[in-house]
């Protein structure tokens, strides 16, 4: 539209959320691109067909994340901790997006954008006396508007340090995250000292998370923490995604370092070096002008000193091991840790049951994928001793129509779509009764990779470049091409029963890659699930 269009024309950005507004340009555009951003976030237009495009956007986005073990870890952790009723740890739906309505849009913003709640930085080459002038002129007819009273829930921390189970059967590996809620702001006389202590603990790769937990015992690509500050209540965090295997020891490596950071006094070298990294990243920020902008905010907002950025680097000098040690000791509570493990049951459960701790047991409590509280679930469902790969493959051939109709297939043709940092993805994929198969992803009606394999050999291109098959994708390449890999799969071994999309299925290993679920009930297939190595990344 031409709000849109001149914003572009001016080389600007501007951008609404439901908590506010921002924008970009150059100064000599500042007065109009100022006027756009009030327009736009004093007078929205919310119409249908954009409410209805964004709540399909959300759903699905929803969807696509389902099978996300790490993103539904962080969403149940925080659930877990903060409690569903509260606004940090509340659930978004597909069954809660789908019951809102345009109202519900309109009747948010009446209540929240109001000037009561709103502050407005500007930070550039601008003067004083212009911009008070135009906030006048553009913010002038702000209606006045009571805020709405809201009481929070209380947050708790568990009365004792236990592991909170969720089981995700297609994980490859587990999410695991140490927690407990705390209450700290940044004008807390121990502020700075916090800081330190999270960034010797799990800052970065120099940090004692990483050392310990990748450079030392290979459990995981990366072990780090973040400690939040908020107005109301925030977290402490530790987190790492963990090989299954040690899942229960890499619990036990977390507990260390708490219970370290805690009980002793950091190095000299280690404080130093805190403070270096401290120093060199306050300096670059403040290169960027949206820093200084966010720090303005801050100050306001939290009722901060006027010099508290002046002063920041003389207040992270004058930390002391001391304080660290002071503050580890009030914040990471490693005897009321709520350790959250997104799992596969079937493969981490039982050694997670035996887990001690300082020769005290360490209680599993289980959940479901909404945080729900639920009994144990049993992760050891016996298989018939007579029932084979090649049974469950035979009844799912029966299921599909039977082998005669099944081999008359000669090819199947299948497409799909995804959605990528807001791109939307289109694969189709073809495989013949030959063993031949093309795959195909576009993107606005480009191809953007292709990869074809002729029975024998495979290539892949990308970005202009071909690059032939190695070994190992011709092994997989040779395993999924077929309309019913089940026909060929002599390798195929059937690893036990679990539970996909709420109903027992046998999962069979087709290769080192895939994993194909059946319904014990109907013999259909209901999942498929393909693990690829990307870098440093697994990806399934």
């Amino acid at each position: 539209d031409k709000f849109n269009e001149e914003i572009d024309y001016l080389g600007a950005r501007v951008n609404f959320s439901s908590s506010g507004a921002s924008a970009n340009t150059l100064s000599k555009y500042f007065p109009r691109v100022m006027e756009l951003m009030a327009k736009g976030a004093l007078n929205p237009n919310f119409t249908s067909e954009e409410f209805e495009k964004q709540k399909e956007r959300t759903i699905e986005g929803i969807k696509a994340s389902e099978k996300d073990v790490a993103q539904n870890a962080r969403r149940i952790s925080q659930a877990l901790s903060y409690g569903k009723d509260h606004p940090y740890g509340e659930f978004t739906t597909t069954e809660s997006v789908e019951k809102l309505n345009l109202e519900d849009v309109k009747n948010y913003y009446q209540s929240f954008y109001v000037p009561q709640n709103a502050y407005l930085v500007i930070v550039g080459d601008v003067e004083t006396k212009e911009v008070k002038k135009l906030a006048k002129k553009h913010f002038q007819n702000w209606k006045k508007s009571e805020l709405p009273q809201q009481k929070l829930p209380e947050v708790n921390n568990v009365a004792e340090t236990q592991v909170n189970f969720v089981d995700f059967p297609n994980a490859v590996q587990s999410e695991v995250q140490v927690t407990n809620t705390i209450q700290l702001k940044k004008g807390d006389p121990d502020y700075f000292a916090v800081l330190l202590a999270n960034k010797i603990l799990g800052g970065g790769g120099e940090a004692r998370l990483f050392l310990n937990l990748r450079e030392d015992k290979g459990y995981t690509y990366g072990a780090y923490s973040s400690t939040g500050d908020d107005k109301y209540v925030a977290r402490f965090v530790a987190s790492a995604s963990v090989r299954n295997a040690v899942t229960d020891s890499a619990v036990v490596a977390f507990l260390d370092e708490l219970h370290r950071i805690r009980n002793e006094k950091v190095s000299a070298e280690e404080l130093k070096n805190a403070k270096a990294k401290y120093t060199g990243d306050f300096v670059l920020a403040l290169e960027r002008p949206s820093t200084i902008a966010q720090y303005a905010l801050n100050i306001e907002k939290d009722n901060l000193p006027e010099d508290f950025y002046q002063t920041y680097l003389k207040k992270i000098n004058a930390v002391t091991a001391e304080d660290i040690q002071k503050a580890a000791q009030k914040y990471y509570l490693a005897d009321n840790a709520r350790i959250v493990v997104v799992g596969k049951g079937s493969e981490v459960a039982e050694n997670l049951e035996k887990l001690t701790y300082n020769g005290k047991e360490i209680p599993v409590k289980y959940f479901d994928k909404n945080a729900e509280p639920i009994e144990k679930p049993n992760y050891n469902k016996k298989v018939a001793a007579d029932m084979t790969a090649e049974k469950v493959f035979d009844k799912y051939i029966a299921a599909i129509g039977g082998e005669e109709a099944v081999e008359d297939v000669e090819s199947v043709y299948m497409m799909a779509q995804a959605e990528m940092q807001g791109q939307k993805l289109d694969l189709s994929t073809k495989v013949t009764s030959q063993g031949k198969s093309l795959t195909e992803i576009g993107m606005g009606g480009n191809v953007i990779q292709k990869q074809v394999f002729n029975g024998e050999e495979g290539f892949v291109v990308a970005r202009g470049q071909k690059v032939p098959f190695t070994e190992q994708q011709v092994a997989a390449a040779k395993a999924d091409s077929h309309p019913f890999p089940e026909l060929n799969a002599e390798e195929a071994s059937l690893q036990g029963i679990e539970t996909v999309n709420e109903q027992e299925a046998y999962a069979v290993q087709m290769d080192g890659t895939t994993t194909n679920y059946y319904s014990t009930q109907t013999g259909l297939k209901v999942q498929s699930v393909k693990t690829v190595q990307q870098g440093p990344q697994t990806m399934t």
